[in-house]
């Protein structure tokens, strides 16, 4: 790790919208990525609108989205989404994917294009429907259809048919391979479980913290802020969805302690204390800081980030590891964050960062650090909830961080944030945020 200061040249963030969050299956199943896509691009750059006379979908250089499960009918996803959102032809759209953290891969990527002077202003932000992740045929099943499919004579086809068997009609869950690691042969749920153990964390705690999120979440609803970022959407059916579904008001650890461990049978995990599956899409307007001086008070600027890699076991750590990267970078400390977006993909993950950041041992001998991290503080830490409670839609959840970190700093009149999560696979990204830039 480097110990020089950042040069990174900030971005700005003009402004910012997401759907409502649902739990996949439910309200926003029948919406496609695309679809979910288009109405947040459209609705962001309204409200980029609204803060300069001389802005419209025309002026958008550039247009990056997020996509984890990548819909067969839109292979560019992004581009699709550009020019149904209304975007020239002439402009460029791409779809970037790093897992968890593909809605800040966006961002990342419109900074790029920002910083070589391809572009002034650029869409960056993510899309998901968990819904429709399709279901997909064994591999030998597979090829039994094909040989069907081009079987000529009468013949042909019974001999082909003659060749199925029951397991060829069984589908396998294309979200169930999407969510398992290849390297280390483990979904998401058995690396909680790993860090739940290594860490010497108790189903109790895990629920306490899942029902903070629940809390934190159903109050932050009851009070509006919430509905500050979202754009309500129709479905199909006519029905306008404008709140997030997964927060429950009435949540109790009683409840959630009668939950059976998801993930082993002995373990701790539960669908209680991790994040649902979920559908939803987020975007920002972004552009250099030269140019946001066209627009009425943007939310705010993104300074600065940095990606690091960590054992697929322990994906979960994910955020610690970029964030020490990003400290020693910048030459800042936990303790000069007002506020943290700590992505809460299973409460285990997140107690077993709160763990890792504050041990000694730990920066020593995995942070090449003398002293440790910080205190990751739950006084300032998803003080609107998180994951747990409002859902993760994988492909848009970084985009969604950083608009919900930006608008809770102005909500209490504060000035800069880091907004973290793990990526599966073994990765962790963090970034800083400000609401203005120092002088």
């Amino acid at each position: 790790m480097s110990s020089s200061r950042s040069e990174t040249k900030p971005i700005a963030v003009i402004a910012g919208a997401r759907t409502p969050l649902s739990k996949a299956f439910t309200d926003l199943a029948a919406i496609s990525a695309v679809d979910l896509g288009t109405h947040v691009v459209t609705d962001a750059v309204a409200r980029a609108a609204a803060k300069s006379e001389s802005m419209d979908i025309r002026q958008i250089d550039e247009l990056v989205m997020g996509n984890v499960a990548g819909p067969p009918d839109a292979a560019n996803l992004a581009r699709v989404i550009a020019l149904s959102a209304g975007m020239p032809k002439e402009r460029i759209a791409h779809t970037v994917n790093r897992n968890c953290a593909s809605g800040m891969e966006s961002i990342i990527a419109a900074w790029d294009s920002i910083a070589a002077g391809r572009a002034s202003l650029v869409v960056g932000g993510g899309t998901e429907s968990m819904s429709q992740i399709p279901m997909l045929f064994r591999r030998d099943a597979a090829t039994n259809w094909m040989r069907l499919a081009r079987s000529k004579t009468l013949w042909q086809k019974l001999r082909a048919l003659a060749a199925f068997r029951p397991r060829h009609f069984k589908p396998v869950a294309g979200i169930q391979l999407g969510l398992t690691d290849p390297v280390s042969g483990l979904n998401m749920g058995e690396t909680a479980e790993v860090l739940a153990r290594e860490f010497g964390i108790t189903r109790g705690e895990q629920d306490e913290f899942a029902l903070l999120s629940h809390q934190r979440a159903a109050t932050a609803r009851e009070k509006c802020f919430l509905s500050g970022e979202i754009a309500p959407i129709t479905t199909g059916q006519g029905r306008v969805v404008e709140k997030d579904n997964g927060p429950r008001d009435g949540q109790s650890l009683e409840q959630l302690a009668r939950l059976k461990p998801l993930f082993d049978s002995a373990g701790s995990v539960t669908a209680g204390n991790s994040c649902p599956l979920t559908d939803g899409a987020a975007a920002l307007v972004l552009s250099d800081v030269a140019t946001a001086e066209r627009f009425d008070r943007p939310l705010g600027y993104i300074t600065d980030y940095c990606i690091a890699g960590c054992d697929p076991h322990r994906m979960g750590l994910g955020p610690v590891y970029a964030t020490a990267k990003l400290l020693n970078k910048t030459g800042m400390s936990l303790s000069d964050f007002d506020l943290i977006e700590l992505n809460e993909a299973f409460a285990a993950q997140v107690i077993a960062c709160e763990i890792a950041a504050a041990s000694k041992t730990f920066a020593t001998e995995e942070l090449g650090r003398s002293q440790p991290l910080g205190q990751l503080s739950r006084d300032v830490m998803n003080i609107h909830g998180g994951s747990i409670a409002l859902g993760h839609p994988v492909g848009m959840t970084g985009t969604r961080l950083v608009l919900t970190l930006l608008r809770a700093l102005r909500e209490r009149g504060k000035q800069i944030g880091l907004a973290t999560l793990c990526v599966g696979g073994g990765q962790g990204v963090a970034m800083i945020v400000r609401t203005q830039l120092e002088d």
